[in-house]
C-alpha cells in the first residue's frame, strides 16, 4: 500500500514494430534505440536500451555499469493500447517484478491489471511501468493487529473518520508526503488523474481522517470483487492512518472482503499484520475473488460512525 524506493528508467529507449522512433507517453520525447540510461530500483542498478525484436519492447539489463552494451538482457514488452498484458511469470526477478511497459492508464487497462495482480507504478518522464513482484504483501482481513496504543485511540475517537468525501485532497496528499529512500514520487499527474476518474467510476474510495475540521491522515485503494487493492497512505497526525486502515478493515469485514493487496513489503504494514505471499497464491487468490470487473456496489460516501 506504501510504495517506496527509486525507480528511475530515464526516457527508455524503444523502437516500434516498424522500426520508426516512438514517443514517450509521459514526456512526449521521442524514443531512440542504442543508448543506456540508468536503471535504479531498491538498491538494483543497471541499465535500460532500447531493441527491436519483430515488436516494440525495452531491454533491462542486469548487471551493473556495461558501457559496451554487451550485458545479458532480460527483455519486457512495450505495450501498445490494445495489446494484453504478458503472463505474470514472465516478469523480471531484477528488478522485482517488473512485467512491461507501456499501454495507457485508461479504467479498463487499470481494472484488467488489478483483476490480474499488476499495477503501474512509474516516475515523471518515464513511460508508464507495469509490475507484479513476487513476493505479493497482503493483509488477510481476519489477521490484522492493531497495537494497544493504536486500539485506545479508536475507542477515544481520537479522529473523525470518513470514506469518500475529500479523495482529491488525500491522493494530493500521498503524492506530497515524504517516503523512506524515495525522492520525489510515483503519483504523477497523469496518475493522479487516472485514479481520479477510477474514484468518479466509484473503482477508487479514500478513507480519511479528520480532526478539528483538518484532515489529518488518509489512504486510498481500489476495491474490486472481494479485494481491495491499497495504493497508497498519509498520516499528519499520530496513528491517523492507521486508525483509517483500521476502519476500512472493520468496513471490508461487513462487506465479507477478505484481502487487502498492500503491494510492497514494509515493517509499518508488517507490524498491523500485513505478510508477504508469493505471486502464484496471489494470483490464485484473485481468481477465487473476483468475479466481476463492474465496481462493488455499498460504498456511501459519509463520516463512519465506528471507527472500528
Amino acid at each position: 500500500m506504501q510504495r517506496t524506493g527509486n525507480r528511475v528508467v530515464h526516457a527508455a529507449n524503444v523502437r516500434g514494430a516498424h522500426g520508426a522512433p516512438e514517443t514517450n507517453r509521459t514526456s512526449g520525447l521521442p524514443l531512440r534505440r542504442g543508448l543506456l540510461y540508468p536503471l535504479s530500483y531498491r538498491g538494483f542498478r543497471g541499465n535500460v536500451t532500447g531493441s527491436h525484436f519483430g515488436a516494440a519492447c525495452l531491454c533491462a539489463y542486469t548487471g551493473a555499469d556495461y558501457s559496451d552494451g554487451q550485458a545479458p538482457v532480460n527483455v519486457i514488452p512495450l505495450l501498445d493500447s490494445d495489446a494484453p498484458f504478458p503472463p505474470l511469470e514472465s516478469a523480471l526477478v531484477r528488478p522485482n517484478g517488473l512485467l512491461a511497459a507501456g499501454a495507457d492508464l485508461s479504467p479498463a487497462r487499470i481494472v484488467d491489471a488489478y483483476r490480474h495482480g499488476i499495477f503501474p507504478w512509474y516516475s515523471e518522464g518515464q513511460p508508464i511501468l507495469w509490475w507484479s513482484p513476487d513476493p505479493r504483501m497482503v493483509l488477510y482481513v481476519s489477521e490484522f493487529r492493531a497495537s494497544r496504543s493504536l486500539a485506545k485511540r479508536i475507542r477515544r475517537h481520537d479522529y473523525e473518520v470518513r470514506i469518500d468525501t475529500a479523495f482529491d485532497a488525500v491522493i494530493e496528499a500521498c503524492a506530497g508526503a515524504p517516503r523512506d529512500e524515495q525522492n520525489g514520487t510515483w503519483i504523477t499527474g497523469e496518475m493522479s488523474r487516472a485514479y481520479r476518474c477510477l474514484h468518479a467510476l466509484r473503482y477508487a474510495h479514500s478513507v480519511e481522517a479528520w480532526r478539528e475540521g483538518e484532515l489529518v491522515g488518509g489512504l486510498y485503494g481500489l476495491a474490486l470483487g472481494k479485494v481491495f487493492f491499497g495504493e497508497s497512505m498519509f498520516a499528519r497526525a499520530t496513528d491517523a492512518s492507521k486508525v483509517c486502515l483500521a476502519t476500512l478493515v472493520a468496513l471490508l469485514q461487513h462487506r465479507e472482503v477478505t484481502l487487502i493487496d498492500c503491494q510492497q513489503e514494509t515493517r509499518h504494514l508488517a507490524s498491523l499484520g500485513a505478510r508477504p505471499i508469493s505471486r502464484r497464491r496471489f494470483a490464485r487468490h484473485l481468481r477465487e475473488l473476483i468475479d466481476s470487473t463492474e465496481a462493488p456496489a455499498g460504498w456511501t460516501a459519509g463520516q463512519v460512525s465506528e471507527s472500528a
